[in-house]
């Protein structure tokens, strides 16, 4: 009997893979690492030279059996992904990055965030569809190609570029159920060239196919390639980065199995809903590898604390300042220490090249460990720095390791000159000490009260509106489980890879509030004849006037939807139009008291209704849609559903800026506060 699923336990799949320690190993032994994630530690001090022997046996026997030679990483083009080691995951609407209120980009913004408190950036990934394609027929190269100000020599791929940050576009290979063009090699690859993308994230995909490659290359010589969890050895060869993604290390760290095998391909650490990221640290400090840095995950706030920030800028300074001897060093991991120092849980890795000796030191255990760390004679005359304890030391010297920490070591063999990095570094360092503070950083997303959207109108309610009494009330909603979560906080916190039925299964809610007055919510939505009539005398014009009525012909609808329901608008435009009406929109619980009622009207096609539900935790913002409408994507899971839906169905959709908001299949309906009695 299957024991049950545990999301707090890391699955099977997700383990260190045990390696053999008998005395020459067959190759088919051998060949069963092919397909680790992480390369388990031994726990004995004495199985660990016989356990270095069997990786070194491992790499040798699986680039013969795989013919490696690793072209792909000669190619100049290529050769940033080697040091591209601190990555950030950022929706593209990230307020971090863009303003609502300016209606631009803010990369400066963004950067300089990065650069205080993880010590800067060497790429980030550029996230823009999921989660919200699919709620319109847009597909995932509409929703890169349709924003303003992203390509171009003003464009924010140009000014991240300029601030010398790589940028990777993001490929859905599930998006097959929106609006079709070309087949998805033509379309990523031209998407590529007309961006200047550096690089592309492989979304649910481990590998690119061959041809994928081939194509990719063509439109961007040396373009890298980053899949998504455990990487197949074959293509080491050709993906030049892989997203460590729920990789879970040994008691005793082990060796990322891709990188050991190929030194120069990077990896990047990450579990997306984790509040403590100190194993992905140490394991990306040991093995000279990278960590993503994924705040806002899908619209959801999963905050780095002040240790863990802290630590990656200390390991960020250390690796781009030594990251010759990172690189192309002899790496020992699992480095003998001192007795001392293996009791308090610390480790290291070893890295030798032309007398230099660089220990990346971490400390599993809680409390701090201060005394000496190398074994007596490890460093024989020369000099011994302590990098992150600031100075010179005598002999081994006593070193700090802070308790879930991490530390450095360096020395410099007699008669080797000092490396020109290091005095900069040593400064650098000075200023980022470890930060105890462990705490996560909680947000909550607010209410937006929303802008005067224009002179209100004395317009009367609709004679048919649907009145909904004064006093309090108790919902139940309902929607689907995403990884956008609801109104607070992460859906999946702590977990290791959310599946159905934790992912996508049907949830409810409670929600109970109180109204002041009676509220009239309209019976019908906004048609584009009354809105005409709206522009007429208003004379309206948004900023951004992006996709703004794009439906419409020389700002006219057509003849025969005029009595269909307006869309192509979005909150704000919804908002002035309620105004110039006498009212306003309807917050999603009066909507759904109104409908409950059985008095509200679908329109003809059914498009789903924005609500006064605006809301933002400093980071991403989000609104609940209402209603349903008749479009529906098929073929994924990861698509926003569709279809008609009950009055007490929910969908939190995270708001696009620059008029990407407005679509196809969103209008509104107006309410008015009415007096009492």
């Amino acid at each position: 009997m299957n024991s049950p699923f545990d999301p707090l336990v890391p699955r099977p799949i997700d383990r260190p893979t045990e390696v053999p320690l008998e005395e020459g190993p067959s190759s088919e032994r051998l060949a069963e690492l092919d397909d680790a994630k992480i390369l388990a530690g031994p726990e004995r001090p004495a199985d660990r030279p016989a356990w270095r022997a069997r990786l070194h046996a491992w790499r040798e026997d699986a680039r013969a059996r795989h013919r490696y030679d690793g072209s792909a990483y000669r190619h100049p083009g290529a050769a940033w992904a080697a040091r591209c080691r601190t990555v950030a995951q950022v929706w593209l609407w990230d307020e971090l990055l863009y303003s609502f209120e300016e209606h631009r980009f803010t990369p400066e913004r963004f950067l300089a965030d990065a650069r205080e408190r993880f010590g800067g950036l060497d790429a980030v990934v550029l996230w823009h569809a999921y989660p919200v394609i699919g709620l319109d027929d847009r597909n995932q190269w509409d929703l890169y190609r349709n924003v303003p100000g992203l390509a171009g020599p003003d464009g924010l791929v140009a000014a991240l570029h300029a601030a010398g940050v790589g940028v990777f576009v993001d490929y859905n290979p599930w998006d097959v159920g929106t609006r079709r063009g070309e087949d998805d090699g033509t379309e990523l690859a031209a998407l590529v060239a007309d961006l200047g993308a550096d690089g592309v994230f492989l979304d649910t995909l481990k590998k690119a196919d061959p041809g994928l490659v081939e194509r990719l290359n063509a439109a961007r010589p040396g373009i890298v390639l980053e899949g998504e969890s455990k990487l197949p050895v074959e293509q080491i060869e050709d993906h030049a980065l892989s997203w460590a993604q729920f990789f879970a290390d040994s008691p005793v760290p082990g060796v990322l199995r891709a990188h050991w095998y190929e030194r120069r391909h990077m990896q990047h650490h990450v579990r997306r809903w984790h509040r403590d990221h100190t194993e992905e640290l140490q394991s990306a400090w040991l093995n000279g590898v990278g960590v993503m840095v994924w705040e806002v995950v899908f619209g959801v706030w999963v905050g780095w604390s002040r240790r863990d920030a802290a630590t990656l800028s200390r390991m960020s300074a250390v690796q781009r300042a030594a990251d010759e001897l990172l690189s192309e060093g002899e790496w020992t991991p699992l480095a003998e220490l001192s007795a001392g120092a293996e009791r308090a849980g610390v480790y290291a890795s070893r890295w030798e090249l032309d007398g230099l000796t660089l220990w990346t030191l971490v400390n599993r255990g809680e409390h701090d460990h201060t005394g000496p760390v190398i074994p007596e004679g490890a460093g024989p005359g020369g000099a011994l720095f302590d990098l992150t304890g600031g100075g010179r030391l005598s002999g081994a010297g006593h070193t700090r390791v802070p308790g879930r920490g991490v530390a450095a070591l360096l020395h410099v063999a007699e008669g080797v000159p000092e490396p020109a990095w290091l005095p900069g570094l040593l400064e650098e360092l000075a200023r980022l000490p470890h930060e105890p503070d462990a705490r996560f950083p909680h947000r909550l997303a607010r209410r937006v009260e929303p802008s005067p959207a224009g002179p209100r109108g004395s317009h009367v309610p609709d004679p048919d509106a649907v009145v909904v009494p004064a006093g309090p009330y108790v919902l139940t909603v309902r929607y689907r489980a995403r990884e956008t979560g609801m109104y607070q906080g992460a859906p999946y916190v702590d977990e290791w890879k959310p599946l159905p039925p934790r992912l996508h299964d049907p949830r409810t809610l409670q929600r109970d509030g109180e109204l002041t007055c009676p509220v009239a919510v309209s019976a019908h939505e906004v048609t584009n004849a009354e809105f005409a009539a709206f522009l007429d005398e208003t004379g309206y014009a948004p900023a951004p006037a992006h996709r703004f009525l794009a439906h419409w012909s020389d700002g006219r609808p057509a003849p025969e939807t005029r009595g269909e329901p307006v869309t192509f608008v979005d909150l704000g435009d919804a908002r002035a139009y309620c105004a110039w009406r006498g009212g306003r929109l309807p917050t999603e619980d009066e909507w759904q008291l109104a409908g409950e009622q059985g008095g509200l009207r679908r329109g003809e096609p059914a498009v789903w209704n924005w609500t006064e539900s605006e809301h933002s935790d400093g980071r991403t913002r989000f609104a609940m849609l209402k209603g349903g409408s008749d479009h529906v994507a098929e073929g994924a899971q990861w698509y926003v559903e569709g279809g008609r839906r009950s009055p007490e169905y929910s969908v939190k959709l995270l708001l696009l800026g620059l008029g990407q908001a407005r679509g196809a299949t969103v209008g509104f309906r107006c309410a008015w506060d009415l007096p009492h009695g």
